[in-house]
């Protein structure tokens, strides 16, 4: 195993604990990379909750990646389970609970979508679990024991519990056990480390409390930053229209990230690549077309890159793909209007035509269906229109 660990400080906000605490532990996670002569197993939960995954959830998966290359197991858990409930972690109010058959739907993407990410040929280093297995088995006298070991005071320090009760939102019961089955998930693992964003470090705590209720020896918690959206303002999200998804096509990519704004790009080279920062060239307009041609290049290859990149040099687009205001637009609408009033096609049938022959894509998705109707412009805004190889353009 490398001793170096410069690739698990870059990009990481937190290591928790860092020092001895009440539990009388004194060794860093550090200390115990350096010195352990076994693999250590570390933790990362992702709920199945939509189609898609986007640059932002890719951060937390490749510093699995990263231990994985320096020898250690990942654990990577499909929350088929929690996913059911939803994390309350930054929802002002209650999410909808899914049903089992979109979360299966939802979960036979993910595992596709990580695959660039991860190692999944070497033996010994991945492990992909569904926390069905032990959650959905839980019997009444397991999950009151679960529920003895936490106050209700203390579940409401939990921000977003914390202030919804200020505001008199309403809090169901039922996600007040959103933390306890994701911090049993690593009591059933024996999860050595868990990994996710700084939004999660009380649920990792959580994880802490329980293995040391059940007489593990308590995980480290490792947090990563919230990456900020191809906005400049707002985390990455895809109710924001301000996203990258993994699963997108490789000219999509690479038009969004050759206009990521200056003051983003230290960032995204830092959480989202390899390269050394400190050998970046200074013209921040380089910079965007290194990170653009870098990222491509991971999730599909050297020569997609490089036809990413000539399609956009050919259609003349410097950094910042055209935009159409769906202003233009009324509502409901079919995608064939919008092909046409955005000037991508020369009328309705033509764009119609072109979906038929699936020429068309939707933020990397080819759209089949001629008669595919939006009601409003929420289900569009922020998304890249796309016909053939060549010709794009951004609804906004």
């Amino acid at each position: 195993m490398p001793q170096n660990l410069d690739w698990l400080r870059r990009g990481t906000v937190e290591i928790f604990p860092q020092s001895s605490d009440s539990q009388g532990e004194t060794a860093t996670l550090e200390d115990i990379l350096t010195n352990t002569n076994r693999p250590l197993r570390v933790k990362l939960g992702i709920d199945p909750t939509a189609g898609d995954i986007h640059l932002g959830h890719s951060i937390p998966i490749r510093k699995l990646r990263a231990f994985q290359d320096a020898g250690h197991t990942a654990v990577l858990i499909i929350g088929d389970f929690t996913a059911r409930i939803g994390d309350p972690t930054g929802k002002s109010e209650t999410r909808q609970q899914l049903t089992v058959e979109q979360v299966q739907e939802y979960a036979k993407t993910y595992l596709e979508q990580v695959r660039p990410i991860l190692d999944f040929d070497t033996p010994g280093r991945l492990e992909v679990r569904y926390n069905s297995e032990w959650l959905s088995q839980l019997d009444l006298n397991k999950i009151l024991e679960l529920l003895s070991t936490m106050t209700v005071g203390q579940m409401l320090e939990k921000e977003g519990f914390d202030l919804r009760f200020k505001k008199q939102n309403p809090i169901f019961l039922h996600e007040f056990m959103y933390p306890l089955m994701q911090g049993y998930d690593s009591v059933a693992v024996e999860a050595d480390v868990e990994l996710g964003g700084t939004d999660q470090k009380f649920n990792i705590a959580v994880g802490r409390d329980l293995q040391r209720h059940f007489g593990q020896k308590p995980q480290f918690g490792l947090l990563l930053p919230i990456l900020i959206g191809t906005d400049g303002v707002q985390k990455m999200s895809k109710s924001l229209g301000n996203y990258i998804g993994l699963s997108e096509h490789p000219n999509n990519k690479y038009q969004k990230l050759q206009a990521i704004p200056d003051n983003l790009l230290r960032q995204y080279f830092e959480l989202l690549t390899n390269l050394p920062l400190e050998q970046l060239p200074e013209n921040p307009r380089e910079q965007q077309k290194l990170l653009a041609g870098e990222i491509v290049t991971q999730y599909h290859g050297e020569i997609a890159a490089q036809e990413a990149k000539i399609a956009a040099e050919s259609a003349g687009q410097a950094g910042s793909i055209p935009e159409f205001s769906l202003m233009a637009v009324e509502f409901p609408a079919r995608l064939s209007s919008i092909l046409n009033g955005s000037g991508l096609c020369k009328s309705g049938g033509e764009g119609r035509r072109k979906i038929q022959e699936g020429g068309v894509r939707l933020d990397g998705e080819k759209v089949t269906d001629p008669e595919v109707t939006y009601r409003s412009a929420d289900e569009l805004k922020g998304k890249v229109l796309q016909l053939g190889k060549k010709n794009f353009v951004r609804l906004v």
